[in-house]
């Protein structure tokens, strides 16, 4: 019996049992689309991740009063940056907030050619509203100053920006974002200039309406009302809230030296000693994505670990399977070998067998994790992702669990003495 041979009764054998193949491929396909089903979505999230810090530029830091810390799920484990640091937080007045007098020292003795924005959070979930129309509870506001739209990628569709005169008069004028403007005024969000919205329940009047910076599952950068950090610090309670610090050079290859100097600058602000470590903390935008990335990351492992499990039981199912198809065609088996049928020839068609229907729940497992994890990625508003590396691997790891699910069997096969297997009933 040829290789061809094999390959072809091998592939009719698989065909004939149509509902034994199609479970063991069922079983061996929602590993796999499990695997590359998250590995996909991971991959849309990263891509969604690098897209808004990238906004952010690659010459911008943030001065922060603690490490940046994520957690993952309900009651999860909580993902830092670092946890080398603690025990020198604690040694220098861990967790001291950033104030306005800090902030605005900082701002005035940074000599470094590059650009220096306060901002501070505002109310969060408002309602904005007219006199006609309001959005859904999902409005952030913010207090920024003349530099917040560049430090963090936005740009004007049409108005003006905040100014040094609507900062430290602290009047109630906002930016809003472009998701904002549209719900109010509809797809001409230029309406909204010069007109008067309530925010949180306050009258302000709209300067400037924001171009779409576009939104992901992390962010929604169009969801905001921006103002400045005095309006917010005159009507808003900020007790206990941290000014963020934004500093943007002009140059990237500069950017060590503008964080040293920042670090150098603050440091007095801040009353450390020379032997007491920094209480705030040095962000980049491209460092705060490989946060979330590394966060991400463990969901792989667990995908990984879960494809590995239903793998091992499809292993399993698929090698019983194979020794139920031996006896039953034993007789088969020895006519085959009366007639001058190898032992090679008989093993080669059932490995071939094990490995047809485990490669077919890999072909079918990657096309539905794909186009699974590729459904993240349109609510991420990403390109189609396709992992190619994990395609790979998974066939791989498909055929081996094929191979070696398939010997066992193949191995008896292959030894049943023809007369016995001739008698067999």
């Amino acid at each position: 019996m040829q290789l061809k041979d094999s390959l072809s009764l091998a592939f009719r054998t698989v065909r004939s049992n149509k509902l034994r193949t199609g479970i063991t491929v069922a079983i061996i396909a929602f590993g796999i689309m499990a695997l590359i089903g998250i590995i996909t979505a991971i991959a849309s999230m990263n891509q969604s991740l690098s897209e808004n810090f990238a906004t952010m530029g690659a010459n911008s830091f943030s001065i922060q009063y603690r490490d940046l810390q994520i957690r993952m799920g309900g009651g999860g484990r909580q993902v830092k940056k670092t946890d080398t640091r603690a025990l020198k937080e604690k040694k220098s007045n861990e967790r001291k907030i950033i104030t306005y007098q800090e902030a605005r020292l900082f701002k005035e003795r940074y000599n470094f050619p590059a650009r220096v924005s306060i901002s501070i959070p505002g109310p969060q979930n408002i309602i904005v509203m007219t006199d006609e129309i309001k959005t859904n509870p999902n409005i952030s506001m913010t207090g920024g100053d003349e530099n917040y739209l560049i430090q963090n990628g936005y740009s004007l569709a049409g108005g003006r920006n905040i100014n040094k005169l609507d900062v430290e008069s602290g009047r109630s004028v906002c930016i809003l974002g472009n998701s904002v403007a549209q719900k109010l005024y509809g797809d001409n969000t230029l309406k909204a200039l010069d007109q008067t919205i309530k925010a949180d329940g306050i009258k302000y009047r709209v300067i400037g309406v924001l171009k779409d910076k576009g939104s992901s599952a992390f962010f929604n950068a169009d969801n905001i009302v921006l103002t400045s950090y005095n309006n917010i610090r005159r009507l808003f309670p900020t007790d206990g809230i941290s000014y963020n610090i934004g500093i943007m050079v002009n140059d990237i290859t500069e950017m060590d030296a503008a964080i040293a100097e920042a670090k150098g600058t603050f440091r007095p602000i801040r009353k450390l000693a020379i032997d007491e470590a920094n209480n705030f903390y040095i962000d980049k935008s491209d460092s705060i994505a490989e946060v979330f990335k590394s966060a991400l990351g463990s969901i792989g492992l667990a995908a990984a670990f879960i494809g590995a499990i239903t793998l091992l039981g499809a292993a399993i199912g698929l090698m019983n399977i194979m020794l139920v198809a031996v006896n039953e065609r034993t007789r088969e088996i020895g006519l085959i070998k009366a007639i001058g049928g190898k032992s090679r020839s008989i093993r080669a068609q059932f490995l071939f067998e094990s490995i047809f229907i485990s490669l077919l729940g890999a072909v079918l497992g990657i096309i539905l994790g794909v186009v699974i994890g590729n459904v993240v990625g349109l609510l991420l508003h990403t390109g189609f992702v396709v992992p190619w590396l994990w395609m790979f691997i998974g066939i791989v790891v498909c055929s081996l669990v094929g191979l070696f699910a398939g010997l066992y069997p193949a191995i008896k096969a292959a030894k049943l003495d023809p007369i016995v297997a001739l008698r067999y009933e």
